[in-house]
């Protein structure tokens, strides 16, 4: 089994981070024992780090799984994985922020979160939206307000650490511009075709961590394709390295910060064994 490496991702969070990680969000959805499945799999081939959201409807089979995993002595304590999940665009009310948090955990099963993100910056008034989604469903997200209640949460011991995800630059500075503690991840889609350079040099410059989502590709996704992963181009150079096009995707999508965290999709797990050199 591979022990994945892990970054430090700042002083306003305890835990260290695993640069690759699983994420358990699936389109179209898969049972919940097929989730459950598969996250034990990946415990056993190395994965440490494991992606989930309210809205993806995996919080309570990751839970189970890191239960069944324990009981198996695949892990010896829940202090081995690091869990992130997500405050969801219908709940990015002030009073809500925190009553959500706590309802994430209990469907983990868990005591605490290792990272709580803002999943959207909006918030929505449909729990469910229809896809796409409606223009009038959109609302502000009242950044001051929400951010305190993130705060709160980390204040509160239900998460080691809190942060964003789709986040651009004009909205990490509105919240940069509010926070106690700010934001130590943006959680984002990054491959080799949607490469937001500006926005990695803005996060490293305000010291905020990028996670990658959709690394290899935005396939089985409602907006993307495989393109990425069927690319020539990354065939001939996964061929040249003896690598999988799959392993050469995880490697780029972590060059742009040179210690970047990539998550792999639920329904295509890459080989766990990669290279973590810095070349490519």
């Amino acid at each position: 089994m591979t022990t994945v490496p892990q970054v430090t991702l700042s002083s306003y969070c305890e835990n260290s981070i695993p640069v690759i990680g699983m994420g358990t969000s699936a389109y179209p959805q898969v049972d919940l024992e097929t989730t459950k499945s598969a996250i034990i799999e990946a415990i056993k081939s190395g994965y440490r780090h494991f992606d989930t959201a309210f809205i993806y409807g995996s919080e309570k089979p990751l839970g189970e799984a890191i239960a069944e995993a324990l009981k198996l002595g695949l892990i010896k304590s829940r202090d081995e994985v690091f869990v992130t999940t997500k405050l969801w665009c219908s709940f990015a009310d002030p009073d809500q922020v925190v009553p959500a948090c706590k309802m994430s955990i209990q469907n983990l099963q868990l005591d605490y979160v290792d990272m709580y993100l803002a999943h959207w910056p909006f918030k929505l008034t449909e729990m469910i939206p229809k896809k796409p989604v409606e223009r009038d469903t959109i609302r502000p997200l009242d950044m001051k307000g929400v951010w305190e209640g993130m705060e709160e949460c980390q204040k509160l011991g239900l998460t080691k650490g809190i942060g964003v995800s789709n986040f651009t630059c004009k909205k990490l500075e509105e919240v940069l511009s509010v926070t106690t503690i700010p934001p130590v991840v943006n959680q984002v889609e990054l491959n080799p075709v949607w490469q937001q350079k500006k926005l990695i040099e803005f996060c490293k410059a305000k010291g905020i961590h990028i996670t990658a989502y959709s690394p290899l590709g935005a396939n089985n996704t409602q907006w993307g394709d495989n393109r990425v992963m069927n690319s020539d181009v990354l065939g001939e150079i996964a061929k040249a390295r003896r690598k999988t096009n799959a392993q050469e995707l995880q490697k780029i999508s972590q060059i742009p910060q040179r210690k970047g965290v990539t998550l792999a999709s639920l329904l295509g797990p890459v080989d766990i064994a990669l290279e973590f050199d810095s070349e490519v």
